[in-house]
């Protein structure tokens, strides 16, 4: 169910088919993700057994606390029976009284769930055990919170409370909430300390999983909570052609992630500020993580975002033995995504004096790819292209200059927007973090063997333009010798941007070499609030800030 292969398979054994006679059937294996039964009759009862002990969105987890299923990982199907109903009957364990939370219809009895089909089946992670849940209802939706967690119900009651405010501020941005099968929205909680961090939006639920307490992380968890809610309407509805429907047998390719990823990217922070639940320190700290990953990032000058999008089936969670140069060539779909949707809202409040947002584009695109009900539950009706996205930007707009434009630089192409000009308007500041401080790339250094450079230097750092790479030894720095990372700091410290510095060190092969580094000043940037810069703010840079992040920012 992810966007990369995770050949859940592994984990299935033991398994053993009868037919309608209760004799047992013989079962081959073609390839490594199935198996093949004879049937001579229209029955088979299939058993296995399967593994599974990792709590997050993605995998399977049975220990003696819960059970926390995600299908993919939990189901086996049957080919050419996608668009049957299914029927899901889960069992107590001996002295246990589990309760169940999941977006699967209600059968006969507690414990008998169905799903309409495969898909759906598949959409519809269960979590099975001591779940507390509390509710709440907007526009005669029941939003679901289903925890498993180790803090108190006070916590809990808290924490929800910013979650109604997060599903409000998200409903604002559309309208409206979607239509959800069952009018029920179900957020699936793990707060264990046994839980990896993760979240995986469904179409009427969302897992969000961390090893971390309410107590100890209530701005990260609800920053899951933001990004997860609203892909209810971007992707689960709102959703690439490349994805309807889901393949469930290979990898799924899309050039749109950039968008449904990325744009979910930005809005989870908006969300959280025009909620009052995140402060503008927090807010600015998250856009300045968009910000650099494309303008600090070296793969800008090899992918756009449609490129970065493709690169999903290989690096969603996917593994790799060899050796990539990701480092240099490849930049995340979320937060280039997050920085293009940043650059465009901000690009649309210029050019359009408020008149038109990025909220506008987002109607534009529930209106025609997600709004319209599907003929069956588990799919869409008019998922959209690249092309359609920029119609729809065009006719949000009425512009459809700008929107050709803005698609063809930043979308398709590599460019970067001017972020110092759009983020003034706010009375932002972007400006150098270490203004004047020598630096030769982010590039870390290890005691091992010698003191070794760590991982790949960066495309647009000066070590890079200098030869040095990776596992390379060095020696001498600048007369100095070279004992430990902090020494080099020290050197490195005594410089100004655009000294040349010595440096003797050993490549891999073993081979002694000598370069001269010159060294750049440090890229890396803040944004701050021009009235904790020294300046004064504007009244019209007050009202900027309100309209785009909400409230008195």
């Amino acid at each position: 169910g992810r966007y990369s292969l995770h050949d859940f398979a592994k984990n299935v054994y033991d398994v053993e088919a009868v037919g309608a006679s209760g004799a047992r059937l013989a079962i081959t294996r073609p390839d490594p993700y199935g198996w093949t039964v004879t049937a001579p009759g229209n029955r088979v009862v299939l058993r296995y057994k399967v593994f599974g002990d990792r709590v997050d969105g993605t995998y399977l987890a049975v220990d003696p606390t819960h059970a926390h299923m995600n299908m993919p990982a939990s189901i086996l199907w049957a080919r050419g029976l996608e668009d049957r109903a299914v029927q899901l009957t889960l069992e107590q364990p001996p002295g246990a009284a589990w309760d169940v939370a999941t977006q699967l219809y209600p059968g006969r009895h507690p414990l008998e769930f169905t799903a309409p089909n495969l898909q759906y089946l598949m959409d519809s992670p269960v979590e099975f055990g001591p779940v507390t849940i509390r509710r709440f209802a907007l526009d005669g939706r029941t939003i679901r919170f289903a925890a498993h967690h180790t803090g108190t119900a006070a916590e809990l009651d808290s924490l929800v409370a910013d979650v109604q405010r997060i599903v409000v501020a998200e409903r604002a941005v559309f309208g409206e909430l979607p239509d959800y099968e069952q009018d029920t929205y179900t957020f699936l909680a793990d707060y264990l300390p046994y839980a990896s961090s993760d979240g995986m939006e469904h179409r009427n639920s969302t897992v969000i999983s961390s090893q971390s307490a309410i107590r100890t992380n209530r701005l990260g968890l609800l920053g899951t909570v933001a990004h997860e809610f609203f892909h209810g309407w971007n992707v689960e509805r709102i959703r690439p052609r490349a994805l309807e429907p889901f393949d469930f047998e290979r990898a799924n390719m899309s050039g749109e992630l950039w968008l449904a990823e990325g744009f979910t990217q930005y809005y989870g922070p908006l969300a959280m500020s025009r909620a009052g639940v995140a402060g503008l320190r927090d807010t600015l700290d998250e856009f300045t993580d968009l910000i650099g990953a494309v303008t600090l990032g070296p793969g800008r000058a090899v992918r756009s975002a449609e490129d970065m999008s493709r690169m999903a089936p290989f690096t969603d969670g996917g593994r790799t033995v060899d050796r990539t140069n990701w480092s240099n060539t490849y930049i995340s779909y979320y937060p280039y995504g997050g920085a293009v949707a940043l650059a465009l809202d901000l690009s649309l409040r210029e050019r359009f004096e408020g008149r038109v947002t990025l909220d506008d584009f987002m109607r534009a695109m529930w209106r025609v790819h997600g709004k319209p009900a599907a003929p069956r539950p588990g799919f869409v009706a008019h998922p959209y292209t690249s092309a359609d996205a920029e119609q729809r930007l065009a006719e949000a707009s009425g512009d459809p200059t700008f929107a050709r434009d803005f698609f063809s630089r930043y979308v398709r192409g590599r460019d970067v927007v001017d972020y110092p000009r759009l983020l003034t308007q706010a009375g932002i500041l972007m400006r150098r973090q270490n203004p004047g401080r020598a630096w030769w790339g982010d590039v870390p250094l290890q005691v091992r063997d010698g003191l070794r450079v760590a991982e790949t230097p960066g495309a647009n750092t000066p070590l890079y333009a200098a030869g040095l790479d990776l596992n390379d030894e060095l020696r001498v720095v600048d007369g100095t010798k070279a004992g430990a990372p902090e020494e080099v700091q020290a050197v490195l410290r005594r410089h100004r941007p655009g000294d040349s510095v010595a440096v003797e060190y050993v490549d891999r092969s073993g081979k002694p070499k000598s370069a001269r580094v010159v060294l750049a000043e440090d890229p890396r940037f803040e944004l701050v609030p021009v009235e904790l810069a020294g300046g004064a703010l504007s009244p019209a840079q007050r009202a900027f800030r309100s309209a785009w992040l909400g409230g008195e920012r």
